[in-house]
């Protein structure tokens, strides 16, 4: 477990949070990952190391011998949280789980995520983020525990509409939407969003190579959100647009809303 620069990333207090890693890899195929590019530079050694990999999606040659970037499972890592509950609990944390994979995503047996919800939902004073781009898959698991902020990526026109029905029937005490990177306008009501049960809006832009999105197509969605009463994250990758942000709106001075659910 590691603290995070993920801006959103919050403990219950405010200070920043931190990062938790028990499963690494993804076979989401997401062209902009910045966690296969680390898996396949600074970390290939060491996930090559590790043979506790997926036989979910086995494919004709063995995954540790080649995909660094392949599903694994740290049950090591597991135990971290019983540790954290033993010794941590007058310190409560923010945890971003599987910041270096996907919880819900392809070729992640169900048990792994299912032992890690085990843990989480023990560890109830603290706070964990999930985060994933297979929101069909969250419907197996539903409910979520209390301390459990459950969210899903979403980067097109296509992403929001392909599984809402899914994410709008998981039951979470707090669900988000994490447009990131935002890769064009994105069109929705904001009815929709307070119905679905959305509680928390973050936005941010496409880093290493930034790609950024257009003013219209954030306050597209920033309006949506206020609307509905939804607080707003804006990411800091977001800083260069500013400017135009300030001239879009009419002002003089703009700083980045980033704003937490209460």
């Amino acid at each position: 477990m590691q603290k995070t620069k993920i801006e959103w990333v919050k403990n219950p207090d405010g200070t920043q949070g931190y990062t938790f890693n028990p499963i690494t890899g993804c076979l989401n195929g997401c062209e902009y990952c910045y966690a296969r590019k680390l898996a396949n530079r600074w970390l290939k050694k060491r996930y090559l190391a590790n043979h506790r990999w997926s036989t979910e999606v086995i494919e004709h040659r063995n995954p540790a011998a080649f995909d660094p970037f392949y599903p694994r499972f740290w049950p090591e890592k597991a135990y971290e949280l019983s540790e954290l509950m033993r010794v941590g609990r007058r310190n409560p944390r923010g945890i971003f789980v599987c910041s270096m994979s996907d919880l819900f995503g392809i070729g992640v047996p169900e048990r792994w995520t299912e032992d890690i919800l085990y843990e989480i939902k023990k560890a109830d004073i603290h706070r964990f983020y999930l985060l994933t781009k297979q929101p069909q898959n969250l419907i197996k698991f539903s409910p979520f525990p209390d301390n459990a902020w459950v969210g899903q990526t979403i980067t097109s026109q296509q992403s929001y509409w392909k599984y809402w029905d899914e994410f709008a029937l998981t039951k979470a005490k707090i669900k988000f939407i994490s447009f990131e990177p935002l890769l064009e306008s994105v069109k929705f009501d904001s009815l929709h969003l307070k119905d679905s049960g959305i509680k928390w809006v973050i936005i941010g832009a496409q880093t290493n190579p930034t790609v950024m999105p257009k003013i219209e197509w954030v306050n597209e969605i920033v309006e949506a959100a206020d609307k509905a009463g939804i607080p707003v994250f804006l990411k800091d990758s977001l800083n260069p647009l500013a400017e135009l942000i300030a001239k879009f709106c009419g002002k003089e001075t703009w700083e980045l809303r980033q704003e937490m659910p209460v």
